[in-house]
Formats: structure tokens, C-alpha cells, sequence
């Protein structure tokens, strides 16, 4: 079964290092918190919104120990007035036993009020 897995994370600021850096920790807390093995997943799609362009936040992907073949592909997120700023969006797509409820998405620093019915 391919089950979605959700997270988002934003930055204080759009620099290559802060983008780098907290997309490598949302992406290592999804995994740790949903068990997965960058064997099991099919592909991870990356979201910034449109105020951030100074790195591709699948290169802090593709850098982590064991994630180098995952395929991993980055896009803009769409510009709605009044949307949160300087967000980083993750969807995972994991081959997993899970049910859906039992899926954890991961939501940190600003990005927890994207979905506070989800956040523990």
C-alpha cells in the first residue's frame, strides 16, 4: 500500500543554509516518526512558496545518509494572498502496512497552524 505522507516547515529566512537545514530536519522527523526507510519510498514532492528561491530543498534530500536514489522533484507552491510566508510543504509517498490514521504528519516551527487538527 502507498500511503501520503504530509509535513511543512518554514523559515525565518530565505537563505541556502536555513532552507537546507530545516527541510533536512522536517524530512528526518517524518521519517522518524512514520518509520520509513527511504527504501520504501516512491518519490517525495517539495512545495516553497514563492518567497523562497535561494536553494533546492531537495538537495538537503538527497544529502541525507541513504536517501541519494529517492526520487525527489521541487515546485512553487501556488501564491494566495494572505497564505504563510517562507514555507517549505513535503509529500512522501511511502509503501507502508500503516493506515491512514495512523500516519503522522509533521508540522513545525510557523507551518503548525496549516493544520492544527494533525498536530499532537
Amino acid at each position: 500500500m502507498i500511503r501520503g505522507v504530509r509535513g511543512a516547515v518554514t523559515v525565518r529566512e530565505d537563505s541556502n543554509e536555513e532552507v537546507l537545514r530545516e527541510t533536512a530536519r522536517l524530512v528526518t522527523e517524518m521519517a522518524r516518526a512514520n518509520d520509513i526507510n527511504p527504501e520504501t519510498i516512491a518519490s517525495v514532492i517539495i512545495s516553497t512558496t514563492t518567497d523562497i528561491s535561494s536553494a533546492f530543498p531537495a538537495r538537503a534530500v538527497r544529502n541525507l545518509d541513504g536517501w541519494t536514489f529517492v526520487p525527489v522533484m521541487c515546485t512553487h507552491e501556488m501564491n494566495v494572498p494572505g497564505a504563510l510566508e517562507k514555507c517549505i510543504r513535503l509529500l512522501m509517498h511511502v509503501n507502508t502496512e500503516k493506515t491512514q490514521k495512523d500516519i503522522q504528519h509533521i508540522y513545525l516551527n510557523n507551518a503548525v497552524q496549516l493544520r492544527t487538527d494533525l498536530v499532537k
